[in-house]
């Protein structure tokens, strides 16, 4: 007797979005994505580091999903035993657009740091989570053109993730966080090279003023230092009068060898002129996110 064929299967099921306990390094939230999305746990995870490196969100937005998402089944069950896997439904060929889109955005995560590095175009982390965004997207459009398995879904789940530090940052007072990534130092050799604000995001910063020993007369420089993350070395001529302000996060406070005590007016020493004259050469203003703040003489 005639049979009508069988149906052709339906799609796989999604599994729900949980952290994962067998693949896991810190929470198990890499893992999870990557069982929901079928992307690599490893590439979530440069993910995650790309975002920190970037604007110091990365850390933020794995604490919240780590809170957010329920932890999964247990890797093992009653006395050690390994707990019973769910047969897993026949699926197709992987989509090779979502991997594309990852290499794509730490192509361009990579790019702007270098550019933000080696120039004075400050992006900050709006400007890179609105390029990986962007990129995010792009491979969405692309992934809406192709066959595959998981063409969409983890670019979905990762343009969320990207959103989520976004609105972040766009709402916060993330001040500390601009001016860039990476290892700066400025050396003015003039006062009218001295800048109203120096910035930097991440990274070691050092702002040397000693070179101006002989060329201050006048009104009194005025400046801030604004950083995120990293170690910070203030530097001002030996003979100058510093009026100090110090705002200060998490890290050790030396001010010119008096440990913590920051804030006031500090008079120079050494032969100039203008030395301990009541009226301050510099007045600095500091604010440090997290990382050890030196101020001292040179």
């Amino acid at each position: 007797m005639w049979q009508p064929p069988p149906p052709p299967p339906g799609p796989p099921v999604r599994p729900q979005l949980r952290r994962s306990r067998t693949d896991k390094i810190f929470g198990g939230v890499s893992g999870g994505l990557a069982d929901y999305s079928g992307i690599d746990a490893l590439l979530w995870r440069v993910g995650f580091v790309a975002l920190t490196l970037a604007g110091g969100t990365g850390i933020i937005v794995y604490l919240l999903l780590w809170l957010l998402m329920p932890a999964g089944p247990p890797a093992y069950g009653t006395y050690g035993v390994p707990a019973e896997q769910k047969a897993k439904a026949p699926v197709g060929p992987r989509s090779p657009i979502p991997g594309l889109t990852i290499a794509g955005l730490l192509i361009v995560v990579g790019l702007l740091v270098l550019i933000t590095r080696f120039s004075n175009w400050d992006l900050g982390p709006r400007g890179f989570l609105g390029a990986a965004l962007l990129v995010v997207g792009l491979g969405l459009v692309a992934a809406a053109f192709s066959g595959g398995r998981t063409a969409r879904g983890g670019l979905i789940a990762l343009g969320v993730v990207l959103s989520i530090a976004l609105v972040a940052v766009s709402t916060l007072p993330w001040s500390g966080l601009r001016g860039g990534v990476g290892d700066r130092t400025y050396r003015p050799a003039a006062v009218a090279e001295v800048r109203d604000v120096y910035r930097n995001g991440a990274g070691d910063m050092t702002v040397d003023f000693s070179r101006l020993d002989q060329g201050i007369s006048g009104d009194p420089i005025t400046t801030s230092v604004e950083h995120g993350v990293g170690d910070l070395t203030v530097i001002v001529p030996r003979s100058a009068d510093v009026q100090l302000v110090v705002e200060q996060g998490i890290g050790d406070l030396d001010v010119f060898d008096r440990g913590a005590d920051a804030d006031g007016f500090f008079a120079g020493t050494g032969s100039r002129p203008w030395t301990d004259d009541g009226e301050p050469e510099f007045v600095l203003t500091i604010d440090s996110g997290l990382g050890d703040v030196e101020v001292s003489r040179g």
